[in-house]
């Protein structure tokens, strides 16, 4: 299959694309930048230079392929929403580009926060909350589940680790930690995030692109919900500082993110597509040191 892969030298592209390629997929990685177009080349890609503003060049691209993942974001901590607003634009082009043709587009988004429990695949996003940003796109995209496209969302954690992750939200309250000399939550710690290693969420994306029925909502969970005083409290021992409980505008945006319990499940995407995670979760990761070198 020919697949084209917007965001391909991201942090979850760069786990993707060799998940694709071992698996006898051609991919096409969209890059920006010399570096980016450098770094797909080196993961065995062919290489498309252009970004996402370039609403006909993705349209070609898309109509090209046998296939498309669409990953790219653009992560402006200072304004997300129109980062949302962008991200919706791009899918609508991949998708009209798709229209009729029984090819698969996957969209990435956020798990919702749902007040009182743990998100399923069947819950849609809150009017507001980490979820919400995201939810044009994969409306979107189920949308043209009616018309011809095999689209699916694979719904991501607050949290996608890995070794190498430097800009996520652990790296932003790792940062954070640092500047004020203490690891801190929000409260009393007890809101829930779920987590899953990038290794698991490129596998599960693959699942997606080759069998994930129309219209599916996939999510990428592997801890269900970590508790936010749990991940401060690895995050202070690695750096041997204390923790304690601050103000959700002591950390700006990432503190609305972490005032939020958000736990969610995979059970439905498990037995759907026979995706298990098998990397280590979010608390070992975080004691394995790879955020700390």
């Amino acid at each position: 299959m020919k697949v084209f892969v917007t965001g391909a030298s991201g942090w979850i592209g760069s786990a993707l694309v060799p998940e694709l390629i071992a698996a006898g997929h051609h991919v096409v990685g969209l890059a920006r930048s010399d570096a980016s177009a450098a770094k797909v080349t080196a993961m065995g890609a062919e290489v498309l230079r252009g970004d996402t503003d370039d609403l006909e060049l993705l349209r070609a691209a898309a109509a090209d392929s046998d296939g498309v993942v669409n990953l790219a974001f653009k992560h402006d901590f200072d304004d997300f929403v129109s980062a949302g607003r962008d991200e919706a634009r791009t899918v609508e082009t991949l998708a009209a580009a798709l229209e009729g043709s029984g090819k698969p587009l996957v969209v990435a988004s956020g798990t919702p926060a749902v007040a009182g429990r743990v998100a399923t695949e069947n819950d849609e996003p809150a009017p507001v909350g980490p979820g919400a940003i995201r939810a044009g796109g994969p409306r979107t995209a189920r949308d043209y589940a009616t018309r011809g496209v095999r689209s699916s969302v694979v719904r991501l954690p607050r949290s996608v680790h890995g070794e190498g992750d430097a800009h996520g939200f652990i790296s932003r309250m790792i940062a954070g930690a640092c500047e004020k000399g203490v690891s801190g939550y929000v409260g009393d710690g007890a809101q829930r995030w779920p987590a899953v290693h990038v290794l698991d969420a490129a596998h599960l994306f693959r699942l997606a692109l080759e069998s994930a029925p129309a219209g599916s909502v996939l999510h990428a969970v592997g801890d269900e919900g970590v508790l936010t005083a749990d991940i401060t409290a690895a995050i202070g021992t690695r750096l041997g500082m204390p923790t304690a409980s601050v103000t959700a505008e002591d950390f700006g945006f990432l503190g609305m993110v972490l005032s939020f319990d958000q736990p969610a499940s995979s059970t439905i995407t498990r037995e759907l597509l026979g995706w298990e995670p098998v990397q280590p979760g979010l608390i070992a990761d975080i004691e394995a040191g790879h955020y700390f070198d």
